[in-house]
């Protein structure tokens, strides 16, 4: 390979510049080599979108590959297909782009070789690196990722800070990217008012690495700060190697970054057989705990004993929920849990719980239950146990599970290391190729974030990766959830536990109106959705209410959002899969408004619309649990008009006739 790229250098070219269209030729990717430096930028419509972007890396021990670079060859082709996804918000998904590939040799020093590989989507454009094996190395350990995106540094991003000690888990801010002095992580989603254009700045396929945050250089361009590890280094591979995709989804209006299917179409197709993975609703022994009813930890209050898991599958087998997550059943809870990772046993229980006899009730009553394993960060201690504790739970019929690594930091080989480090990510994907191989499906806590992998590991079914309902009773306000869409979910479903319908407890006052829970369920995807309370506030207290959790599915036919501001609110439309039924739900913010929606997203004539709403008095503040459930025929030619309360909302269950 070495000395096919060397008959290339007697014509490699110095300086060179071209453009390439996406297939749609709206968007234009302008590759510039001058003066040795390998440059790019981006138009949509004849607009600038990210200005011209030097790219390279540093290498331990030698010098960048940043300058001095000649093309040796050019490579292009292009792809178009429809996949069809096993699970999710879209069941066909179109991957068409327009591939450029450019191998790069550096004229001088050690001329090393890599290449730069694009590919231009009509919805935005993506590159990653790929470095072959060379005689001077087959190893490399990289030190730094040179990758700049120069967007306007006057234009707006809604971002969270990176390398905290929450993860993932702030609220949102919205400022200049100029004041984004310090690290933020992707998807970074930002307004362009200058070109008129909403970005939002990801990645895709990452594996083997660190995850890319992004941070204000010097010259004032974003640049990639690449997570680092212990040792101070980025990552260590093995030759050939290839980066995560680098990804810029492009859109008109912010409402059209919601069905940017990009980071799925950047990874590959499965390559074994997951037709056993199956999506799930599920209630927990676990918000009995947010609100100080029960315990995690062994007691007199502990929540998962065996008499409890059998109340709640009794419970879940009388409402039609499938599935039940016990949380606290193994011994390590007890005392500070967050300070004991290292000793977790996640293979035996508490006194008070017996696993093997919960397991056969529940599947006497055909109810699948959810295993968890809360690491706190403790990845060594997990490992030694992981694969004899997903044995015992096969062994005991049960194929989910919930995994959490609560802790600041991961211990990985004796060192602290960030969850979203080369050494955390490598973890992750451990367990979840380790659980591929048992056909368990996960539903992984303080995760690390989304970047398409569920296409090529479809048991990955869902993720935390922000702040959820936990964070309810002070940390969260009525705008998060409608700068989730725009921002979070770009990066794939979440478990977000909805459906709390206990909103004024003392303990975790909710900051919702009853109705919004309901719309959350499609608001926000989830391959394994919760219905989050407890048993009694389902089937006692709003059974009305309940009818449509019961009702919303687990997997889409099709996703049209049609509506939203980030920050404001947002209205989606999504159809069952395997069925001509429509879901609609709309947020608000903590302001109130009056929407007028358009049904014409229906495909066919006639439908019963169930419409579950605020009303004009219901407030997230004062008047939380005033609602109103009516039922009409409509036609696709129909306005639906629609008030929405302050921190409220509406869901609505449109039924083919």
């Amino acid at each position: 390979m070495f000395n096919k790229f060397r008959s290339y250098f007697r014509r490699a070219k110095a300086d060179y510049v071209h453009d390439f269209f996406s297939p749609d030729r709206r968007t234009t990717l302008t590759i510039q080599i001058k003066n040795g430096n390998f440059l790019y930028s981006v138009h949509k419509d004849e607009k600038v979108v990210v200005r011209p972007s030097r790219l390279g890396m540093l290498l331990r021990g030698q010098p960048a590959i940043f300058s001095h670079l000649t093309l040796v060859r050019t490579q292009e082709k292009r792809f178009d297909e429809t996949w069809e996804a096993p699970w999710g918000e879209q069941h066909y998904i179109r991957n068409n782009y327009h591939e450029a590939a450019f191998y790069l040799s550096e004229a001088t020093g050690l001329e090393r070789l890599f290449t730069v590989r694009f590919r231009i989507f009509n919805e935005g454009i993506a590159f990653r690196y790929e470095i072959p094996p060379q005689p001077k190395f087959q190893r490399a350990t990289i030190s730094s990722e040179m990758t700049e995106f120069n967007v306007n540094r006057n234009a707006y991003a809604w971002n969270i800070p990176a390398y905290q000690p929450d993860r993932y888990e702030y609220n949102y801010r919205k400022t200049p990217v100029y004041e984004l002095k310090n690290s933020v992580h992707t998807p970074l989603t930002i307004e362009d008012e200058a070109s008129g254009k909403f970005l939002s700045i990801h990645e895709a396929a990452l594996y083997d690495y660190g995850e890319m945050t992004l941070r204000l250089s010097q010259s004032g361009t974003l640049l990639s700060d690449i997570t680092p590890l212990s040792d101070g280094t980025k990552a260590h591979v093995s030759l050939p190697f290839s980066t995560p995709w680098r990804v810029v989804m492009i859109a008109d209006a912010a409402i059209d970054l919601i069905t940017n299917r990009m980071i799925y179409n950047l990874n590959d197709p499965p390559k074994q057989d997951f037709s056993w993975v199956k999506t799930l609703k599920f209630m927990g022994i676990w918000w009995a705990m947010f609100v100080g009813e029960w315990t995690w930890a062994p007691g007199d209050r502990h929540g998962a004993t065996t008499e409890h898991a059998k109340a709640y599958i009794d419970a879940c087998k009388r409402l039609g929920i499938p599935g039940l997550l016990i949380e606290g059943w193994n011994n390590g809870w007890e005392g500070d849990w967050l300070q004991n990772g290292d000793k977790t046993d996640f293979i035996t229980p508490m006194d008070d719980f017996n696993l093997t006899k919960v397991a056969e009730y529940a599947r006497e009553n055909k109810i699948k239950l959810i295993g968890h394993h809360e690491t706190v960060g403790y990845v060594d201690n997990y490992e030694r146990q992981i694969d004899k504790a997903y044995k015992n739970y096969v062994k005991n019929g049960i194929f989910y599970v919930k995994p959490g690594y609560a802790g600041t930091m991961m211990t990985i080989n004796g060192r602290k290391e960030y969850h979203h480090s080369q050494a955390g990510v490598n973890h992750y994907q451990k367990s979840l190729e380790l659980a591929a191989k048992y056909h368990i499906c996960l539903d992984v806590h303080e995760p690390i974030k989304g970047t398409g992998i569920e296409r090529t590991w479809p048991n990955l079914l869902t993720r935390e990766g922000a702040r959820g309902q936990e964070y309810e009773g002070g940390a969260l306000s009525p705008s998060h959830t409608t700068i989730l869409p725009f921002t979070r979910l770009l990066a794939g479903g979440m478990d977000y536990t909805s459906g709390i319908l206990d909103v004024t407890n003392n303990t975790k006052h909710i900051a919702t109106t009853i109705v919004r829970q309901l719309a959350y369920y499609i608001i926000i995807y989830s391959g394994m959705q919760m219905a989050a309370d407890r048993p009694e506030f389902y089937e006692i207290k709003f059974p009305d209410l309940y009818k449509f959790i019961r009702a919303v599915p687990d997997s889409w036919e099709k996703t049209v959002p049609l509506m939203g501001e980030i920050g404001s609110y947002y209205v989606v439309a999504r159809q069952q899969r395997g069925s001509k039924n429509w879901f609609l739900a709309g947020i608000t913010n903590e302001k109130p408004r009056r929407l007028q929606i358009p049904l014409d997203f229906l495909e066919d004539s006639d439908y019963e619309m169930e419409i579950y709403r605020d009303t004009d008095i219901s407030d997230y503040r004062t008047r939380q649990l005033d609602y109103k459930i009516e039922s009409r025929r409509v036609t696709p030619n129909e306005i639906f008009d629609v008030y929405l309360a302050p921190g409220g909302g509406f869901a609505v269950h449109l039924r083919y006739r």
